[in-house]
């Protein structure tokens, strides 16, 4: 039997409300991988009550910010875990330079690297409605389209300077993220068997 390219380490980036975070467990489901976001890792460690887990944790209560440092080290501690030896996708996570290189750094200890990035690229405007549309929805009527269109101003700022470090190694795989779930599942799932990437029997 061939052994086919299946350990894919990806990470997906995606403004808010661009679904990255949907279709981020449902890419990680299709080839076999876990997903992991900084979100449910946080509070994954929270929840253990570790010590990284009560560091985050009177961060968080304390309406700030984990620190790169801490978050790198929340992410290393749960990509050391046996379900990720053989892929992961990683979603949040990292969002500045300084978090890419603590990844790199602890990918290349392991001989492993990132093996993509999906990028779901959904124009501003689109982005603004979605998120005006959800907070409407859930009745969170302090998210103005000021408020919105700031949190996409960081993401862009932020985000930019690492994907553009990625596009230099050649594994950005823009997608377009306007469409229905299903195609948009379908666009990333094309993009990365275009690198040789094989579904996982089970999905």
């Amino acid at each position: 039997m061939t052994h086919h390219h299946t350990q894919a380490r990806l990470l997906i980036v995606g403004p808010q409300g661009s679904g990255k975070g949907t279709q981020g467990v449902r890419i990680a489901e299709a080839f076999g991988i876990p997903a992991i976001s900084t979100g449910d890792v946080f509070r994954a460690a929270v929840a253990a009550g570790s010590d990284l887990g009560q560091q985050v944790k009177a961060i968080i209560e304390a309406g700030d910010l984990v620190p790169d440092e801490l978050t790198s080290a929340v992410v290393r501690e749960r990509l050391s875990q046996g379900d990720a030896a053989g892929g992961f996708l990683l979603d949040g996570y990292p969002r500045n330079l300084g978090q890419v290189r603590d990844l790199d750094a602890f990918l290349e200890d392991r001989g492993e690297a990132l093996d993509a990035v999906i990028e779901l690229s959904v124009p501003r405007d689109e982005s603004i409605t979605r998120l005006s549309l959800r907070a409407q929805e859930q009745g969170r009527t302090d998210d103005t389209e000021e408020i919105i269109a700031n949190r996409l101003s960081i993401y862009e700022r932020e985000t930019a300077p690492i994907l553009e470090v990625y596009r230099e190694r050649g594994i950005v795989d823009a997608v377009d993220g306007v469409g229905s779930l299903d195609e948009i599942t379908a666009r990333i799932v094309a993009a990365l068997e275009a690198r040789g990437f094989v579904r996982s029997a089970a999905a």
